[in-house]
């Protein structure tokens, strides 16, 4: 880096040289007067004597989020009416002056190197998006839980020269790039599996991504099994979503394991079976072979996990039990939730029946 905290590039393919790249942190909040001080207290130390801004998107919050932000001279608040953080993140791409937008969220605190380690990727020309990782300080079982299923994930992308899958709350982008692709779909109401569907719709034009295993964050995971499944549920209800937009990526994508998706099968399939073995009253109870075949799917992640923390592996069989019905339910909603989607665009897209002589 320069002593001006600019970043020097290579030639732009089909173009001239730049000879300095800015970037736009963008960290949309509603109502975040409670979380969001310690993001922008990370943020504000990384880009101190950086040609880097911040821009903190308020989509209509209720609460002091804007005098909270305001009390930030380095902070650019640009506040629009409640119209979900998909908006929010467009609106800061849209006012950014960046050549890369950062994304995260406000309840991340980005670790100081965050910014070094999310730039990094783009010193190669190709590269279009880069993804950084979830850590946390909580200890509560469900949180650890979950940190650890969040780092069977990145196991998985680790290995890969590109990837399909940037979640935003440790995200980067070329503006260009994110604006040729309209930025994130807005149909997505909830800040959940926008930034899934953005990846995929990427990923179809073969464009490079990177998983960036240093980029951290610290994060606020569920800490309550209740709170965890919901979670699991909401975010399987929206991926059918983005699944339905990118047919492709429900075969296989950079961040799923595949034998989630098992897992996700044998769930009804014990449910049949315990119905079978209730009406004939096999010698063998088929429910038996079943729930043996779904444990047998469990082993991999029960003995990574074990090694990290002992009690979270011998309880992952029935967490990830749990997780496979939450799931399977959100699925299933999220499903006939895309078909009605799909069925009343069509119907409203139909052309209007001539009305003339």
């Amino acid at each position: 880096m320069s002593d001006s905290g600019q970043y020097p590039v290579p030639d732009t393919p089909g173009g001239g040289s730049i000879e300095a790249r800015s970037a736009s942190i963008i960290i949309p909040t509603f109502n975040g007067s409670a979380r969001i001080r310690n993001c922008l207290d990370s943020l504000v130390r990384q880009t101190a004597g950086r040609n880097v801004e911040i821009l903190v998107v308020d989509d209509g919050s209720t609460d002091s989020t804007a005098d909270v932000v305001r009390g930030y001279s380095s902070a650019r608040l640009i506040s629009q009416a409640n119209a979900g953080p998909a908006s929010a993140r467009n609106r800061g791409a849209l006012e950014a002056q960046g050549e890369i937008l950062l994304f995260t969220d406000d309840d991340c605190v980005p670790m100081p190197d965050w910014l070094e380690a999310m730039l990094g990727p783009f010193k190669d020309p190709e590269m279009v998006g880069a993804k950084g990782v979830y850590r946390t300080h909580q200890r509560s079982l469900a949180a650890r839980f979950v940190q650890i299923e969040y780092e069977d994930k990145y196991r998985l992308m680790a290995g890969l020269s590109s990837i399909d899958f940037i979640d935003t709350y440790s995200a980067a982008f070329r503006r260009d790039r994110f604006l040729e692709m309209t930025g994130y779909d807005t149909s997505f109401p909830v800040a959940c599996a926008e930034d899934i569907e953005l990846s995929y719709r990427m990923s179809a034009r073969g464009w490079k991504m990177k998983f960036v295993p240093s980029a951290i964050v610290y994060h606020i995971h569920p800490d309550t099994l209740s709170r965890y499944l919901k979670k699991k549920y909401k975010f399987a209800f929206w991926r059918m979503l983005a699944v339905r937009k990118n047919p492709s990526k429900g075969v296989k994508d950079s961040h799923t394991p595949q034998i989630m998706k098992v897992q996700l099968l044998l769930a009804p399939a014990l449910l049949l079976a315990m119905t079978f073995d209730l009406a004939a009253r096999p010698t063998l109870p088929v429910s038996a072979l079943v729930l043996v075949s779904f444990l047998l799917t469990t082993l991999p992640f029960s003995v990574r996990a074990i090694r990290k923390d002992a009690i979270v592996g011998i309880l992952s069989p029935i967490l990830l039990a749990m997780r496979s019905c939450a799931q399977l339910l959100g699925v299933t909603a999220g499903l006939i939730y895309a078909r009605r989607k799909s069925a009343a665009g069509t119907a409203n897209s139909k052309p209007t029946p001539d009305c003339g002589n």
